[in-house]
C-alpha cells in the first residue's frame, strides 16, 4: 500500500517519488499494453465510452425489449426451419408463440412490437419444403 503524503511535502513532489519509485522497483513493466499507444486516442470524446467497450468486450448488447423479442422470434423462426423433426420445429414455434401472446398482452416499452404469433402450419410446410429441396 502506498504510504500517506506526509505534511508539509508538496503534493506534486511526493506524487513524483513515489512514480519514480515505482519505476526504479519495476512496478510498471509487463503491464498488458506496456511500450504500446493508448488505443482510441484520437477518437472523439464519448461520454459512454467505458460502458460500450465493456460491452464489446463482454460481447454483450442492449436492445428495447420489443426489438430483443422482434430478433428472438426472427431466430427462433430460422431455427424452426433447420430443425431436424417436425416435432421439433413445432416446439420451437410454440415457444415464440408463447412470448409474442405474452407481448401482446402487455406491450413492453420502446417502439411498437409490430409481430403476429407464427402459423405453425405455415411454418411447419416451410419446413417440409426445405426438406424436399
Amino acid at each position: 500500500m502506498t504510504e500517506r503524503k506526509p505534511p508539509g511535502v508538496d503534493f506534486e513532489t511526493w506524487a513524483d517519488r513515489q512514480i519514480r519509485e515505482a519505476t526504479e522497483r519495476g512496478d510498471f513493466e509487463n503491464l498488458p499494453g506496456f511500450g504500446k499507444p493508448l488505443p482510441d486516442l484520437g477518437a472523439p470524446y464519448d461520454e459512454q465510452w467505458w460502458v460500450k467497450k465493456k460491452m464489446r468486450r463482454e460481447e454483450l448488447s442492449f436492445l428495447p425489449p420489443a426489438l430483443a423479442l422482434r430478433k428472438e422470434a426472427e431466430d427462433a423462426l430460422a431455427a424452426a426451419r433447420r430443425a431436424p423433426s417436425e416435432s421439433e420445429a413445432r416446439r420451437i414455434v410454440a415457444g415464440i408463440n408463447e412470448k409474442i401472446a405474452a407481448a401482446l398482452r402487455r406491450p413492453p416499452p420502446g417502439p411498437p412490437l409490430g409481430l403476429a404469433p407464427f402459423d405453425p402450419e405455415e411454418v411447419v410446410r416451410e419446413w417440409r419444403e426445405g426438406r424436399a429441396t
